[in-house]
């Protein structure tokens, strides 16, 4: 019997790990909710780069690493590819498709933070969706700008920094009520494709708002790279199915 190591990391990990028997594995950062109904085996944790994880894959005897990892998680994505070769084995990526700008969107492309803050001199009342990062610099709010950071957890804000822990998936009407509370005047956010989070991209095209995305990393190249869970699958039923 072959066995998958699937790395999660977006929603489309888990519908893959739905679908796996008791003889795979769904590797977990630990970040979030860890689900507790799964046939598959969980693990969670890290591996201690890339030779640990090739440690990982040889004795637990895997025949194909899965990356199905965050688009930005470039780390992680680097290190499959290079334990996978350490190891021996094929390694595969799930790699769902950026967002594309429309005709009404106002979006500019920044490559890091120090390009983004130098972007965000003219606003006032920005809205991170970027994760945790901006966390790390409530102490360097310019005197003129109030931040919003929405993030996986609630955490303590500043006078002028608000903290909203959220999870996805965020429908429209509350992403207008959101807009309309915070009265933002730019959104910042990762280009991570995802449906869940979509329509706060919706809402700034609606309200005319900028929005600052952050480039995608480059991510290394794999044996076989698929964009949706539905391409994904019959592969993978083959590849299971082969001798």
């Amino acid at each position: 019997m072959k066995r998958i190591l699937l790395l999660g990391g977006v929603s489309e990990a888990l519908a893959i790990a739905r679908r796996l028997g008791p003889d795979h594995i769904y590797s977990l950062a630990g970040l979030g909710k860890v689900p507790e109904d799964l046939a598959c085996q969980v693990r969670v944790g890290g591996y201690g780069g890339a030779e640990g994880l090739a440690r990982f894959i040889a004795e637990q005897g895997i025949d194909l690493l899965l990356d199905a990892t965050h688009p930005y998680a470039a780390q992680i994505s680097h290190n499959a590819a290079a334990a996978a070769a350490l190891a021996g084995v094929p390694c595969w990526a799930l790699r769902r498709p950026g967002w594309q700008a429309g005709p009404d969107d106002d979006w500019r492309e920044v490559v890091d933070w120090g390009e983004l803050i130098g972007a965000l001199a003219p606003f006032h009342r920005p809205f991170f969706t970027l994760g945790r990062e901006p966390l790390e610099h409530l102490q360097e709010i310019p005197a003129h700008q109030h931040w919003t950071v929405r993030c996986l957890q609630s955490l303590p804000g500043t006078e002028r920094a608000e903290v909203i822990g959220a999870r996805g998936p965020f429908d429209l009407s509350g992403e207008r009520e959101l807009f309309a509370r915070l009265r933002s005047d730019v959104l910042i956010s990762k280009n991570s494709g995802s449906q869940s989070t979509e329509p706060k991209l919706q809402v700034a095209r609606e309200l005319g708002l900028p929005v600052l995305i952050l480039k995608r990393p480059e991510l290394p190249p794999v044996a076989r790279e698929f964009a949706s869970v539905e391409s994904l699958w019959p592969a993978l039923t083959t590849y299971l199915e082969s001798p």
